[in-house]
């Protein structure tokens, strides 16, 4: 048993983000104000007032900026611009002051491993050797039989390599070939994105999350990666037959990072969150957010592509952060816009109503920052998208092998009985899924008993308790169906007990009946933990 901690810290001494619980928004799919199906600032601004209900801190949109859409906006053609589909840059002002009215802090997207092969800075790259932006992005000269310089795969399969006949090179392209890499290890590209990052602070925003940040620096000798050991797990792409040793997750990204943090501590208390996935996301997490010069928080995907919710899962990732001086501080997220829906991964369609209450529960009680992605507060599930409606380009390069990323981006069920659920007047971009109509916000709201109101519940919960928000985390079981962990801040001691199982689970001993219960789901109560019951105690 750890001893309470000392520290004299109180939660009006941490800065917002610190345990904050952040609404991811995907702008596309939110709402729609001008009906052509698509949803847009204008929409994200009406509908706030359900974010501020919930009880989150922030919201995080991801990209609206000026792209042509080939990845839906993780490829930017202007770095300081709304998409006309979404918008202007008055609308987003609009959005940041409605936001900042109703209490939320705004953080936004940035994309600084690869721009849009729109981009201007591409167009005058590509146009000659000696330009002014020659080396903006990763040129290099083919061997002399004429293939690409390395074997470095693209994570959409294929080489991470586009022969471009204007200058008789290769350019490296990490995803698809219209997002090309951008060049970090040339400071003014640096210097670029930077001022792009200004431009929105200048805006009132109050935070970033980074996208693919392991991803934006390679190695300058191009050393060719080592195969990736069989693990018997099927591969689909070409990417997963590599180590990515050599080309991303280079140690620069690290001095660039304490730039972000010097341009963002001119602003304040600016949040920023950076993406880190692959083979050494821990180690990468960690280097990423160490100390006070680094950026505040980091997440991976140690959740977001699991198959199953085990006790050895949470137990073994969250052991990994512990509350040391000097480790950075994590954030977690069980679903976004990239992975499927957890109610869909992790358990039986019966059990998806117990199992939300249940994650919602657990979601609130890791240390750390939590990220609730749009619809996870409905039990929102994985939509089957057919092939013909496909949007996402890895889904339709991959059929039928890769999961669509689209069935966890349909729109959002605002009104059960209207039309496109009222997220649109016209037909949306994707579908709605018949399944989640009945899940709409209004369907819920009135319902004591919802997933909805179960969420809000959570969050107030989470707000109402130091322990949970920026306390300690103590790990005490984790066994085949138990996870229990006991939080500590400012003198309150909370102890967190979850079966995870769909089967009853045995009382722990270390847990007297006679402690304060705050809450519970499914049945859950002391000395009887039912399945995928789940209990809050205060000791």
């Amino acid at each position: 048993m750890t001893p309470e901690p000392t520290a004299a810290t109180t939660p009006a001494d941490l800065p917002w983000w610190k345990g904050a619980v952040i609404y991811q928004i995907y702008p596309r799919s939110f709402q729609d104000s001008n009906g052509d199906g698509i949803g847009d600032l204008n929409g994200i601004t009406q509908r706030l007032d359900h974010v501020a209900k919930l009880g989150a801190d922030a919201i995080w949109i991801s990209p609206f900026f000026t792209s042509p859409m080939r990845d839906f906006g993780y490829d930017i053609a202007d770095y300081c611009d709304v998409d006309p589909i979404f918008g202007t840059l008055a609308d987003f002002d609009a959005l940041v002051a409605r936001a900042h009215k109703l209490g939320l802090k705004v953080t936004i997207d940035q994309v600084y491993a690869h721009a849009s092969d729109l981009h201007d800075w591409f167009a005058q790259s590509r146009a000659s050797r000696t330009g002014d932006k020659a080396d903006w992005f990763v040129w290099v000269d083919p061997k002399e039989d004429g293939t690409p310089p390395n074997n470095w795969q693209s994570v959409f399969g294929g080489p991470a390599w586009t022969w471009d006949g204007r200058r008789g090179q290769y350019y490296m392209h990490q995803f698809l070939n219209s997002q090309p890499q951008l060049n970090l290890h040339n400071p003014r590209v640096q210097d670029a994105l930077l001022d792009a990052m200004r431009f929105w602070l200048d805006r009132g925003v109050d935070g970033f999350r980074l996208d693919a940040l392991n991803h934006s620096m390679h190695d300058p000798l191009l050393r060719d990666n080592p195969p990736a050991p069989d693990t018997g797990k099927p591969r689909t792409r070409s990417f997963d037959y590599q180590i990515k040793k050599y080309s991303q997750s280079h140690p620069g990204v690290v001095d660039f990072i304490k730039r972000i943090r010097t341009l963002c501590d001119e602003y304040g208390a600016i949040f920023t969150v950076a993406e880190v996935g692959g083979d050494l996301s821990e180690k990468e997490m960690k280097a990423y957010t160490a100390g006070e010069s680094h950026l505040n928080s980091a997440y991976g995907f140690n959740f977001l592509y699991a198959d199953r919710l085990t006790p050895a899962l949470v137990a073994e990732t969250v052991e990994r952060w512990p509350d040391e001086p000097g480790l950075g501080w994590p954030s977690w997220a069980f679903e976004n816009h990239d992975a499927p829906r957890a109610v869909s991964r992790w358990c039986a369609p019966d059990d998806r109503p117990a199992f939300g209450r249940l994650k919602a529960m657990l979601l609130v009680a890791l240390r750390g920052n939590a990220i609730l992605y749009q619809g996870e507060e409905l039990g929102i599930t994985q939509v089957d998208i057919p092939f013909e409606r496909l949007q996402d380009p890895e889904a339709i390069a991959n059929w039928p092998l890769t999961l669509s990323r689209d069935g966890a981006r349909t729109p959002l069920p605002w009104t059960a009985d209207a039309a496109q659920a009222g997220f649109s007047d016209a037909e949306p971009w994707l579908p709605v899924g018949d399944e989640n109509v009945a899940r709409a916000v209004d369907a819920q709201e009135g319902d004591a008993t919802s997933l909805l109101n179960h969420t809000r519940a959570m969050l107030a919960l989470r707000k109402a308790h130091p322990a949970l928000r920026h306390g300690s985390l103590e790990i005490l079981v984790a066994d085949d169906q138990r996870l229990l962990f006991r939080r500590r801040a400012d003198g309150q001691s909370l102890l967190c007990l979850f079966n995870l199982s769909g089967e009853p689970a045995t009382w722990p001993e270390a847990i007297a009946p006679t402690n304060k219960l705050l809450a519970a789901v499914n049945g859950a109560a002391p000395g009887i933990l039912p399945p995928f019951g789940a209990l809050m105690i205060e000791e």
